[in-house]
């Protein structure tokens, strides 16, 4: 019993002090030696609760240096007087309220630009800021220091003083420190990442000026290559006589395949048939940069169409790479083309190359008889080759290329029996796109290519149709000695795997043999969908030619499957 009533008391006091506890919570108000108003006591926004004196305080403090920020640099706290238990009243003087600061400075300190940037009224002496926005305005003004190399450097205001009653006007002070350079460059995380890349492909040198801003802009140009991944910014370490720069980087598989592959026993030759396609991309499996394409399509009788390709980028640590490919184009039994490239590319800058090189054509007519007049024979060609060009990409896993553009142009001779015949080919392709805001963007893309000569074979045009050129009609299925074909896509991003399109192609050809010129055009929609196997694409398309109705059996549909291993 005795150990019960212990226990009932102790409950009792515990109960007591808590309530207690609770009821101190304290109150915080805020009055003016002058009368304030209720829209200026609520734009001040303080924390008027409070579990203890000291966080009151400190409120009340805190306040104050809020005050002066807004202008009223002379404001003071008067007082902090208790009312009651709970409730304890901060009186501050406030004063007359500053607008504006107009800043003097030395002309050839700063660029008009940069002023420009952080000031509306800009003069050759003297720019004028908001006071509220000052300190913001200065810290940029002072980045701007530090992106020119000027890491060190430092600015402060002096000679404050009255210019009109709610204005102030100070002297800007620049005080400059050792100007940095780059002298070292240090990988972290992936070790082998081929350097040249920094030097050439993002514009990373050492015994340049340091730049913190540059330096993020060209970790995410790094990021851009697909086969490697920044962890986070770089970060700088700076010593006594020398600053070394720290990227954090991290090996990512960029190898592709995409394809279908079948086979059948041809009816009347006995012989088997492949049918189908295969896409197969390697990058950077040797930790050179380096790149192999291999491309097949066969749709079992009418063509087949191989492509190899190897490209070896910036050869001994220089901004010289090399290029080599071989393409085998065959259709039916009418002709097969061989054709092959070595060019020697040359980075201009991070995002423009040029090149020139060498490439040659062989076709044989594979007809048993030999028609007079027939468009289809033998023949060899070379070509000296050049051409440019310029590639711009963006942070974004579906669509890491913004902007490029490529101009190629081919001259050389056209061996036909006993005859030469001077030629030349143009060729050029530009894509954009325009990203409206995070879910809506327009793609556009263009490809024109010509051939100039004086006469024209068949097996010598250019062939194009399918989805990678004007979609709705079959593969390279249209020959042309000229053609042009504008791609435009709208496109809605419901999440970052999942996006639909608008298709509208437009395309225009000329066939010199068949004395033609035509217009197309092709409507239609498509589906993107990143998954675990990979990039699921499929278009439906109807495309039509100029003069013909519309015909829903023309609609085709082209569907691909990108795997990333």
């Amino acid at each position: 019993m005795k150990a019960f009533c212990y226990l009932f008391l102790y409950l009792n006091i515990y109960t007591l002090f808590s309530s207690e506890s609770v009821a101190q919570e304290l109150q915080l108000s805020v009055e003016g030696v002058t009368p304030i108003t209720e829209a200026f006591r609520d734009s001040l926004d303080f924390k008027q609760n409070h579990p203890n004196f000291e966080s009151l305080k400190q409120e009340a403090d805190t306040l104050l240096q809020k005050v002066q920020r807004m202008g009223y640099i002379n404001s003071e706290l008067r007082t902090l007087q208790k009312q009651n238990d709970s409730l304890y009243t901060a009186r501050y003087f406030f004063g007359r309220r500053i607008d504006y600061i107009k800043v003097y400075y030395s002309e050839g300190s700063f660029r008009k630009k940069e002023l420009q940037a952080i000031a509306s009224e800009v003069q050759p002496e003297y720019f004028t800021l908001p006071f509220q926005t000052a300190e913001a305005a200065l810290q940029k003004l002072n980045s701007f220091q530090t992106a020119s190399g000027n890491a060190f450097g430092r600015l402060r205001l002096s000679e404050i003083t009255a210019n009109t009653p709610n204005s102030l006007q100070a002297q800007l002070v620049l005080v400059n420190g050792s100007q940095r350079t780059i002298d070292g460059i240090v990988i972290k995380g992936y070790e082998k990442f081929p350097k040249s890349y920094l030097r050439y492909y993002a514009g990373i040198k050492k015994k340049t000026l340091f730049n913190q801003k540059k330096l993020i802009a060209q970790n995410e140009l790094l990021n851009s290559l697909g086969f490697v991944s920044t962890l986070k910014p770089p970060e700088a370490l700076f010593q006594k006589d020398s600053t070394t720069v720290y990227f954090y980087l991290q090996k990512k598989n960029f190898n592709n395949f995409d394809g279908i592959l079948g086979f059948a026993t041809d009816e009347e030759t006995q012989r088997v048939q492949f049918n189908g396609y295969l896409n197969l991309e390697l990058n950077n499996n040797l930790n050179f940069g380096e790149q192999l394409l291999i491309n097949y399509k066969a749709d079992g009788d009418e063509q087949v169409n191989f492509r190899a390709k190897t490209t070896l980028p910036y050869l001994f640590n220089t901004p010289f790479g090399l290029a080599l490919e071989l393409k085998i184009f065959k259709r039916d039994s009418t002709f097969v083309t061989t054709d092959q490239q070595a060019r020697l590319t040359y980075q201009v800058t991070p995002r423009s190359a040029v090149y020139a090189g060498y490439k040659g054509y062989e076709s044989s007519n594979l007809q048993d008889e030999v028609l007079v007049g027939n468009p289809v024979q033998d023949y060899t060609a070379n070509y000296i080759i050049a051409g440019a060009a310029y590639e711009k990409p963006q942070n974004s896993n579906l669509f890491p290329i913004k902007t490029t553009a490529a101009i190629d142009t081919e001259i050389g001779t056209r061996e036909l029996k006993d005859t030469q015949e001077d030629q030349i080919r143009l060729l050029f392709t530009a894509n954009h796109i325009i990203n409206l805001n995070t879910e809506n963007s327009l793609y556009i893309q263009n490809t024109t290519q010509a051939l100039l000569s004086d006469t024209y074979l068949t097996n010598e045009l250019f062939r194009f149709g399918g989805i990678n050129s004007i979609r709705g009609f079959n593969e390279n299925s249209i020959d042309a000695s000229l053609f042009s074909v504008l791609n435009t896509e709208y496109r809605y991003m419901f999440n970052p795997g999942l996006y639909i399109h608008s298709i509208i192609d437009l395309g225009y050809f000329e066939n010199d043999i068949m004395e033609l010129k035509q217009k197309l055009y092709s409507f239609g929609i498509g589906l993107g969908l990143q998954s675990k196997a990979g990039l699921f694409n499929i278009n439906f398309a109807n495309g039509n030619r100029e003069g013909m109705n519309f015909n829903f059996s023309n609609t085709k549909i082209h569907i691909s499957l990108t795997s990333r291993f």
